[in-house]
């Protein structure tokens, strides 16, 4: 397999760069090898485009294999940066508030401890 070298790569280029393979969890060679397969892969493919938001999504739809995809959760979007949000629970704010609700019908009750030896309990139920 052949070797490719760039030269002269100006500093602030090469911090970016070692920045983005640390946001998408890849080694600096990883994101390369990224770069130049999506600047070489053909055209009609969906992930080629070079925006953040699509860049973003492809991230998201190609990490994961099909099987993971449904434990992992769902991607409902991009935030600003151009990274997936990805929906992991199954429950809705609504059903948290009345499972603690009815698990804790007194809320927080002065002298049996605080807060958070109740998130810590909670947690450590599971």
């Amino acid at each position: 397999m052949p070797n490719l070298s760039v030269k002269d790569v100006p500093e602030a280029w090469a911090q970016a760069l070692r920045e983005r393979a640390a946001r998408n969890h890849r080694s600096l060679q990883g994101e390369l090898m990224a770069l130049i397969q999506g600047a070489v892969a053909p055209e009609s493919s969906p992930l080629t485009s070079t925006s953040p938001v699509s860049d973003g999504i492809a991230r998201a739809l190609t990490a994961h294999t099909p099987g993971e995809a449904g434990r992992r959760g769902t991607v409902v979007g991009v935030d600003r940066f151009g990274h997936p949000i990805i929906r992991q629970g199954w429950k809705t704010v609504e059903q948290v508030v009345a499972e603690l609700k009815a698990k804790y019908p007194l809320g927080p009750v002065p002298g049996q401890g605080s807060s958070i030896d109740m998130i810590r309990e909670d947690r450590d139920s599971r």
